[in-house]
């Protein structure tokens, strides 16, 4: 359970969360008597160097960017959403309002997820306008991640575990199904939060604060979050600062919700909320979601490796409490996407957990519980031999397999012959396998979602996994468009390309005008 003392020790001191003591396995001070002082925090940094963490950070950088990139060169996105945020930073590179097509003709992505922090990825678009800028990026803010948690680490408990947990880290199960996933706002929440749990633990207070700030920008949810980092800081003594933040964080989060999103949505309302309370067409009341929170196997799986990647030394520390909040409104979701161990939901629990591992270390080694003790010697090599041995199951081992670099199976060649029939510029309407390859230079919709558009090219993979096959694809563009007519103009293996052969409608649903 969390340990919420001072000392690590099993005895407690009412009012006080500081828990920052080194414990009984710090080195003495050996300074002589009239020498300046060089303890504390950032006497530790400088002792602790950075090099190491900046080479580690790198070779999973290109591990991560490896996989990701070449997933995406063998037509392998597993969602829509990496095709979702190419459009985003795409519109505000132009200096447009964020319109995703994707999503419906002319929707303004704001009202569905608030996540403005997307923009600053606009500067790299500029200079690489593709959706594997995305994915790089994504690959550099989680490896900066495990800089940031590994030389912590280093810092609180010295020896080799920064680097252990640095392994640990970039091998957890959370990360690597974020890969696997494509891009997502959520990455920049992660080095943002390692940065936070590290300020709590050298007693940087105003910066933990400070970091904390952006995490609003991030996702509309996370303000949640931000409330959770106030309550530590007032626990730990800050007593204003936490209470000004606790309540910045809520308002955020109500007025994310309540105000910001429903003003950008034409709903003009947050569509998630359903995801409480709705299981399909069928309500469900609150009380009921609260009281299934773990009505599945599948949530407690997700609970117990959460808290096992860190063999179980996460709990020793308060810094834990910044993951509820996430999992919360997942436990509490009907969405069964939310509930597992795949897709990027965990991605933003990784840094917490694994600075919690260091924290609950470093209080375990003064405990009065001399198996207690005993463990936290080895519970980082323990972590990191689990995060190694997991990845036998996970989506980097697919690095180890020769299949996974070759982009000229007959698949792949004939989704990039689809592509070379599709002209630049033009309005394409299609499913998950060619969408991100397209939306660097022409507008792009769901097949099925952009109703009255009469778009220029109909491009679907027939192997898509529709409920039922399309057996006549002319005939299925027309039953989607029966505004307009269209012809076959290309098929090649399982992707057929369909142009539009009368005139384009005078007024396009969405169309934004120059």
């Amino acid at each position: 359970m969390l340990e919420l003392n001072k000392s690590g020790t099993d005895r407690s001191e009412p009012g006080r969360l500081p828990a920052q003591d080194p414990g009984p396995d710090a080195a003495p001070d050996t300074r002589p008597a009239d020498a300046s002082p060089s303890t504390g925090p950032d006497a530790a940094a400088d002792r602790v160097p950075l090099r190491p963490y900046l080479i580690a950070g790198a070779i999973l950088c290109a591990l991560y960017f490896l996989y990701s990139s070449f997933q995406y060169a063998r037509f392998g996105s597993p969602s829509w959403d990496l095709g979702i945020f190419e459009q985003e930073v795409r519109a505000y590179a132009g200096f447009d309002a964020p319109v995703v097509d994707i999503k419906g003709p002319g929707y303004l992505i704001l009202g569905d997820h608030f996540s403005p922090i997307v923009a600053l990825l606009a500067p790299l678009y500029w200079i690489w306008p593709s959706a594997e800028s995305l994915l790089f990026a994504q690959a550099a803010l989680f490896a900066l991640g495990a800089v940031i948690v590994g030389r912590t680490t280093q810092q609180i408990l010295g020896g080799r575990s920064g680097l252990c947990v640095t392994v640990a880290y970039g091998l957890s199960w959370g990360i690597q199904e974020a890969v696997k996933a494509d891009f997502h706002e959520i990455a920049f929440a992660v080095p943002l939060l390692a940065l936070v749990c590290r300020a709590l633990l050298l007693k940087r207070y105003t910066a933990a604060l400070l970091w904390s700030l952006p995490l609003v920008l991030v996702k509309e949810d996370l303000g949640a979050t931000v409330a959770v980092v106030g309550f530590l800081l007032f626990v730990y003594g800050r007593r204003l600062q936490g209470a000004l933040l606790a309540v910045f964080g809520v308002a955020a989060f109500v007025v994310t919700l309540v105000v910001l999103i429903p003003a950008a949505s034409s709903a003009g309302r947050y569509d998630y909320w359903t995801k409480i309370d709705k299981n399909g067409e069928q309500d469900v009341s609150m009380l009921d979601s609260v009281l299934g929170v773990l009505n599945s196997s599948v949530k407690i799986e997700m609970l117990v490796f959460l808290i096992g990647i860190t063999a179980f030394m996460a709990l020793r520390s308060p810094l834990t409490l910044l993951i509820a909040p996430t999992l919360g409104w997942r436990l509490l979701s009907q969405d069964s996407n939310h509930w597992g161990m795949v897709w990027h939901y965990s991605a933003i629990l990784m840094p917490v957990l694994f600075l919690a591992l260091a924290d609950g270390v470093r209080r375990s080694r003064g405990s009065h519980r001399p198996w207690l003790a005993s463990y936290a010697k080895v519970a980082v090599p323990v972590a990191a031999a689990i995060a190694v041995a997991m990845t036998q199951h996970l989506p980097l081992r697919d690095l180890l397999r020769p299949e996974t670099y070759r982009t000229d199976d007959a698949r792949s060649q004939a989704a990039r012959a689809a592509l070379d029939a599709i002209p630049a510029g033009s309005r394409v309407e299609t499913d998950i396998t060619l969408m991100a390859h397209l939306t660097s230079d022409r507008t792009v919709y769901w097949v099925g979602g952009a109703p009255g558009t009469a778009p220029d090219i109909v491009a679907i993979n027939l192997d898509f996994g529709w409920s039922r096959p399309i057996q006549d694809p002319v005939a299925y563009a027309e039953q989607l468009h029966p505004e307009a007519r269209y012809r076959l103009k290309h098929r090649g293996g399982s992707f057929v390309v369909m142009e539009r052969t009368t005139p384009e409608p005078a007024k396009i649903p969405g169309a934004r005008g120059d």
